[in-house]
């Protein structure tokens, strides 16, 4: 069969990374907006949080998007990613509705839990989706492009907070955040299945794409690997199972880790940055315009360095990235000056979010198609530890009443061990797409 038009396959790369744009956007306002409504969550006197209390309750949708990230990882390959996608949408958005009614701290942790199991399950299907319908050369272009959507979300999330919370309380934000309810019928009419997903279980033939660069090839069905052209090569493990064995074990657990502290800055930072800068003594508006300049500064910032990825590689790239972070919220601890401040902030902000994506695109080249899902989401969900730790890491920090600046040298540091644990990861990035030919070669993506 020959391949399709060129057109048609970059239709379908672009209708995928709008879909899965759409749905990190989501997925980022409704984890961001509990960092942005947690002044009011604070002075909520119904309520009466502490501050170590609030740090718990944002590590509670984490510890859901863990569970989440690692069950999606195992039955994506059992169900499908479009399947995962939506059901993730879905879950996600009615558990937002629970958070809006919530009557207690109690029911309202409980609700965040649950909304982090579809978050969580989301974002991996995301990523993998995504790499697989792009073309080689613009995988990790079109993997920032969808993954800015978090960081878009999250300045979402803080200008709707500045303008709605202080006439109507944090309850409509998170009414706000049921509106991806509104996305699941347009993903169950447009977003494709996985064509790799698909074609393991001989419900479709997808063309060969290799000579046009385009996304990956399928693997092939164990009776076809073995042919006249030469001796049937042994069917590779699927799933969970591939993750262990030895070329791919060390890798994992790397990624995992890196992982760790990318999350942990990330929602360290998204959920209390606003908090810090009200502490340093600003006002509640200029504390959230803080978040929104870190968020804007994560998707320029990551859209124009992502595509030094694909030409230079991940490594070199992922390490800058790190760096940055340790670098920019360290001297956010020294600068005086607010314009100066708020260009260090949109800069921590593509140290901080946009290492993760860097991260996300490095994981995904590196891990062969039919077990990417399944990597993404086991990395991630075993980094979600760090996420976990943020939120209740900068809780302690604030109520331990120590100065300023160590609010920022707590989080400069793990960012620091990042730039040191990227060095070990994997020089060159596979070729993610590669397959076994019928004789046993390999063939690039």
């Amino acid at each position: 069969m020959s391949p399709p038009p060129a057109r048609t396959t970059r239709r379908t790369e672009l209708t995928v990374t709008a879909l899965c744009f759409a749905v990190i956007v989501f997925d980022g306002y409704d984890l961001i907006i509990y960092g942005a409504t947690l002044p009011g969550l604070l002075e909520y006197r119904d309520w009466g949080l502490t501050k170590t209390e609030a740090g718990a309750i944002g590590s509670y949708a984490l510890i859901g998007m863990l569970v989440g990230a690692l069950v999606a990882g195992t039955v994506t390959d059992l169900i499908g990613r479009r399947k995962v996608m939506m059901i993730g949408v879905a879950w996600f958005s009615l558990a937002m509705i629970g958070c809006a009614l919530a009557p207690s701290p109690t029911w309202f942790g409980l609700f965040r839990m649950i909304a982090g199991l579809g978050l969580g399950g989301v974002m991996p299907t995301a990523v993998a989706l995504t790499a697989e319908h792009s073309r080689a050369d613009r995988r990790s272009l079109n993997n920032a492009i969808m993954f800015s959507g978090y960081s878009v979300g999250g300045v979402l999330a803080a200008v709707l907070t500045m303008n709605l919370m202080p006439e109507y309380g944090f309850r409509v934000m998170y009414w706000t955040a049921a509106a991806p309810l509104l996305l699941v019928p347009v993903l169950w009419r447009l977003l494709p299945e996985s064509e790799s997903f698909l074609a393991a279980r001989g419900r479709h033939e997808k063309p060969k794409r290799a000579d046009l660069g385009w996304g990956d090839d399928p693997p092939h069905p164990p009776e076809e690997l073995a042919g006249s052209e030469g001796p049937a090569v042994p069917p590779r493990r699927l799933g969970v199972t591939a993750l262990f064995e030895r070329r791919h074990l060390m890798p994992t657990l790397l990624f995992a880790l890196t992982s760790f502290l990318g999350l942990l800055l990330v929602y360290g930072l998204n959920t209390w940055l606003p908090q810090i800068m009200k502490s340093a003594g600003f006002p509640l508006s200029s504390s959230l315009l803080f978040l929104v300049v870190m968020n804007a500064g994560a998707v320029v910032g990551t859209v124009l360095v992502a595509p030094l990825g694909d030409r230079l590689g991940m490594k070199p790239v992922t390490a800058s990235a790190f760096l940055t972070a340790a670098v920019s919220i360290t001297l956010l601890s020294f600068a005086t000056a607010e314009p100066l401040m708020y260009v260090l902030v949109a800069v921590a902000g593509f140290g901080t979010v946009g290492t993760q994506i860097m991260i996300n695109a490095y994981v995904a080249m590196h891990f062969p198609a039919e077990i990417r899902a399944t990597a993404l989401g086991w990395t991630l969900g075993i980094g979600r530890l760090g996420a976990i730790l943020g939120p209740t890491f900068g809780g302690y920090l604030l109520a331990a009443d120590i100065d300023v600046s160590w609010n920022f040298y707590a989080f400069a540091i793990p960012a620091t061990l990042g730039v040191a644990l990227v060095l070990f990861l994997p020089a060159k990035e596979k070729a993610a797409g590669a397959v076994p030919s019928r004789a046993g070669a390999r063939q690039p993506a």
